[in-house]
């Protein structure tokens, strides 16, 4: 019987907290030099929390039937 990849996901939830954390960084940055908060940056942290949703769902998948049939 073959192991379970354990690691399914994991890049993507990866990338979702960089884009999070990129985009409260910009966001504070710009908050703090007194310019306006671009929407790009409410966008990133909307994706990047998309992103991290979707590797935490990608790493709760159920293993296949034919992934748990012992031959």
């Amino acid at each position: 019987m073959k192991s379970a990849n354990t690691n399914k996901g994991t890049i993507i939830r990866l990338m979702g907290v960089v884009l999070i954390i990129l985009g409260a960084l910009d966001g504070m940055l710009s908050w703090r030099a007194g310019v306006p908060l671009s929407s790009i940056y409410v966008f990133l942290i909307l994706g990047g929390a998309l992103l991290y949703i979707v590797g935490v769902l990608r790493h709760g998948e159920a293993p296949k039937a034919s992934e748990l049939h012992e031959d």
